[in-house]
């Protein structure tokens, strides 16, 4: 029994409704999954007695924002399994109220920029907590001023390369205080797409950081990389995890729900971790006695 433990409702930035992402799960055969919305959990209560009702195990997650302040990139961080999820409310609402200051200014730039209108930008997002660049780029879509949500015009407006972007960088915390809020609600830490953070040091960095596991397996990380970070996460005794990133239509890519998986070793023992914690806890206290 493998699971797609990363994947987004229209709670975030993905397309598709709660509803929509278990009965998908049932129709490919997935049977654990983790819906990880951006820095919101309103789902996860719903979305585990609509998983129960149709034989799908939905594993309470969240990817919660946090910005690396020594080179000023956003790092998303998964949290699973969360004992009090409520503990996160607060930053989950610091992160989404940074998230809408940013994206109201990245609106009125494409508006500057195209003529698209700010209300259809806004509805292209309904349902969503957050306005994301995908609703941007499909309120353009929907104008015929872009033919794909990740071409040409997304390029221009969206890349860190190009001249003429319109990225405004929210003021996310910094990610050891997300670990710390993790870790303090109960939950697991796992670096999302930690094949970035590989080759410049990053990855030990964070680490230190007290990150409980790594994401193996992923739509950006190749076979290649995958094996290299697997064999890497189990020297480090840390928990390696995968999902799909699956957005739906906005999806980078052609994939499915479980196009990328965390193997059944590895769910298991993501599962029973804090157990193993708990157990390993009870052991040194007893040996300090």
């Amino acid at each position: 029994m493998s699971g797609d433990l990363h994947c987004y409702t229209r709670l975030s930035n993905g397309s598709m409704g709660i509803e929509e992402i278990i009965a998908l799960a049932k129709s490919v055969g997935i049977e654990t999954i983790a819906i990880t919305d951006h820095d919101c959990l309103a789902g996860t209560v719903r979305a585990k007695i609509i998983g129960e009702r149709n034989g799908i195990r939905v594993i309470t997650g969240v990817e919660l924002s946090a910005v690396d302040s020594e080179t000023g990139d956003v790092v998303h961080i998964l949290c699973y399994l969360p004992d009090f999820p409520d503990r996160l409310e607060g930053l989950c609402h610091r992160n989404t109220v940074a998230r809408k200051r940013a994206s109201q200014y990245m609106m009125l730039k494409a508006a500057q920029r195209y003529p698209v209108s700010a209300e259809l930008m806004k509805r292209c997002a309904s349902g969503s907590t957050n306005l994301y660049e995908q609703h941007i780029m499909h309120a353009l879509m929907e104008c015929g001023m872009a033919d794909s949500f990740y071409g040409k015009v997304y390029e221009e407006l969206f890349s860190e390369e190009s001249e003429n972007n319109i990225i405004v960088k929210p003021s996310f915390a910094e990610i050891k205080e997300v670990i710390e809020a993790i870790h303090a609600s109960g939950g697991i830490a796992v670096l999302a797409n930690a094949a970035k953070y590989r080759d410049d040091g990053r990855l030990e960095k964070y680490i230190e950081m007290d990150i409980d596991g790594i994401e193996v397996w992923g739509p950006d990380i190749s076979e290649e990389e995958a094996q290299t970070l697997s064999s890497f996460a189990k020297k480090k005794g840390l928990l390696a995890t995968g999902g799909s990133c699956f957005k739906g239509l906005y999806n980078r890519q052609a994939l499915t729900l479980g196009s990328f998986v965390t193997p059944k070793t590895q769910l298991q023992e993501l599962l029973g971790f804090k157990a193993k914690q708990k157990r390993l806890m009870k052991k040194n206290a007893a040996a300090d006695n």
